[in-house]
């Protein structure tokens, strides 16, 4: 998939966890972990600005795209 979610890289960095992250963005946890984990579809702009607000960062941040075949900096 050419687009990865680095979500996991921002909550580990402020120490938050995904139940706290859901509740602020007004997610349900099982729908954080769908984005999370890649499986997401789509995300929508007011979705996307929620978690930037919580996280204080940039879609960049949340987000990278890779070529196929390429890794993932990790």
């Amino acid at each position: 998939m050419p687009i990865v979610v680095r979500i996991d890289v921002e909550l580990a960095k402020r120490k938050l966890s995904v139940g706290e992250f859901a509740e602020r963005v007004g997610l349900t946890p099982a729908n954080v972990a769908v984005l999370k984990n890649g499986r997401a579809k789509a995300v929508r702009f007011s979705t996307l600005e929620a978690m930037c607000r919580v996280l204080e960062c940039q879609p960049g941040d949340l987000l990278e795209w890779v070529p196929d075949g390429a890794e993932a900096d990790q």
